[in-house]
């Protein structure tokens, strides 16, 4: 069977927004061989090593055709198309909606760690809460509920600092989606954790995934699927900016490369690439949501590239700093409104949307689709 072409324009409209939300592009079955290789012989490799392969595999990883990365515009393009064709036919030459975040918000921005062992994940927490008191933002911490022993006062005192909580598996070992069997053994812990932490949200350990299953966790949000990336374990993505629904549940799509990736694999010296992906986002109103590890913001240099980012993104103006959690009621706010009086120029917002919500209205300048309210 030969690869399916699906980067190009004239195609954007032969599969279903699923297909690629639901990675439905992979074929079955087909893994690299040298990851299977490398994933089970890395517990018994050197730290050193280790690294060395991952960045040697990694420059093949970078120049994969589909999704593309950093940057995968297949459904961004897709829904302009669709919009552009809307108001081409509208006698107003104009289309309301309902804005893609509250208060007229341009893009949206969430900032999640997950903490990988106690030390020095847990033990580095305060550091770099201390960077984000600087910065005034409020920040996700997700924990591995049976890999390492912590005190879960940190749990009240992240909250108390306005943070969230969320789980991060169990194990942190990779097997929990590797059979249904497994799954299913390990789902019942996992919802036990999350009632008892009090949590509405998920992460699954190295973003391993599973669209058909992810909806029985008992969380109100998901975050395991990156928009792309090729150098996680199940590399792939599910082409969005933007959150979208598997079942009942809210999947808020990871949108910038990984910190360990950026800085240990790819050996970035600046964040170039976290900018030029943040300004793409922002330019077509989606979700930036970005992965800081504890565990490796250790050294001072390490630390410098999450600042740097700080510095740069709480500098631009109309973004919508927030928690996983309330992005994702927002998205459940936004997906049960509608945009009353649509033709008319007293558009309102009918449903729970109405409070937050403002109406925005899509044109074409110079033919491109452009959202103003």
């Amino acid at each position: 069977m030969k690869p399916m072409n699906v980067t190009g324009q004239s195609n954007h409209f032969e599969h279903p927004t699923e297909f690629y939300l639901h990675e439905r592009y992979k074929q079955p079955g087909k893994n690299s061989g040298f990851l299977k290789a490398y994933y089970a012989l890395r517990p018994f490799m050197p730290r050193g090593i280790q690294l060395a392969l991952r960045r040697v595999y990694a420059k093949k990883q970078a120049h994969v055709e589909f999704p593309r990365w950093p940057i995968e515009p297949i459904l961004v393009e897709r829904a302009n198309a669709e919009m552009k064709a809307r108001i081409e036919l509208s006698t107003e030459a104009k289309i309301p909606l309902i804005n893609f975040w509250p208060e007229c918000y341009q893009a949206a921005v969430v900032l999640t760690h997950d903490v990988e062992w106690a030390d020095p994940g847990v033990r580095n927490i305060p550091r770099v809460r201390e960077l984000e008191r600087k910065y005034n933002v409020v920040s996700s911490w997700n924990f591995v509920a049976e890999r390492y022993p912590f005190d879960k006062k940190i749990f009240r005192a992240l909250r108390d600092q306005g943070c969230e909580i969320g789980l991060h598996g169990l194990y942190h070992d990779g097997k929990k989606f590797s059979s249904r069997k497994i799954f299913e053994e390990r789902l019942p812990r996992m919802n036990a954790y999350i009632k008892e932490w009090g949590v509405v949200g998920f992460r699954s350990p190295a973003t391993h995934r599973n669209p058909d299953w992810m909806h029985e966790i008992a969380v109100e949000y998901d975050s395991s699927f990156p928009d792309t990336d090729p150098f996680e374990p199940q590399s792939g993505g599910c082409c969005s900016i933007f959150p979208f629904f598997l079942g009942n549940m809210v999947e808020l799509p990871i949108t910038l490369v990984q910190d360990h990736t950026l800085i240990e694999i790819l050996q970035q010296e600046d964040i170039a690439l976290w900018k030029r992906k943040a300004e793409w986002i922002i330019e077509n109103h989606g979700l930036i949501n970005i992965i800081i590890h504890p565990d490796y913001m250790v050294s001072d240099k390490n630390l410098r590239y999450y600042e740097e980012f700080l510095k740069f993104i709480t500098a631009k103006d109309n973004l919508w700093f927030a928690l996983p959690m309330d992005v994702a009621q927002w998205w459940r706010e936004r997906s049960s409104s509608h945009v009353a009086n649509p033709d008319g120029a007293a558009s309102f917002i009918q449903g729970p949307a109405r409070e937050r919500g403002t109406v925005a209205w899509a044109t074409l300048e110079n033919g491109n689709v452009k959202y103003n309210c």
